[in-house]
């Protein structure tokens, strides 16, 4: 089964690419909540995410390999896998009770199952901008036939 925006899954399970690290998650609004960002760090990684609260997510397996990143503020904790570099999660910073979650590492959902992604203005972000957040455009997949 492939996603969709208006999927309305919310309990799923997930995985690095070496399988090293598996998660459980419960998202907050199923997989429409589907967003990108502009901040360097979501630019230069390219993942597309979806959120759940931060009791939501269970470490099943592999709690030892997760690696944390934080730059600039140091509020957002980026995780990854440090055997295969894959980012599965992250705290958010304009949101810190939330986790964004890579819709690349949830069983059946790819990134190219969305036609669009709205995409979140990082570089001005909301913690920056008296809690104003904008959106920056929208990311548009179109399959060839």
């Amino acid at each position: 089964m492939t996603a969709s925006p208006g999927d309305d899954r919310v309990e799923m399970s997930g995985a690095c690419h070496c399988g090293g690290v598996r998660f459980h998650v419960r998202l907050s609004d199923g997989l429409r909540a589907v967003r990108r960002c502009t901040c360097s760090y979501c630019r230069m990684r390219g993942a597309v995410a979806v959120s759940a609260a931060v009791g939501g997510v269970a470490i099943d397996q592999g709690e030892d390999l997760l690696a944390e990143y934080r730059f600039n503020t140091g509020t957002a904790r980026h995780y990854f896998c440090s055997r295969c570099g894959i980012y599965t999660h992250h705290q958010r910073r304009s949101n810190t009770s939330q986790y964004g979650i890579n819709v690349a590492c949830l069983e059946g959902v790819s990134p190219f199952d969305f036609a669009e992604v709205p995409v979140n203005d990082g570089v001005e972000h909301p913690a920056d901008n008296n809690g104003r957040s904008r959106l920056a455009g929208v990311l548009r997949f179109f399959p060839s036939a």
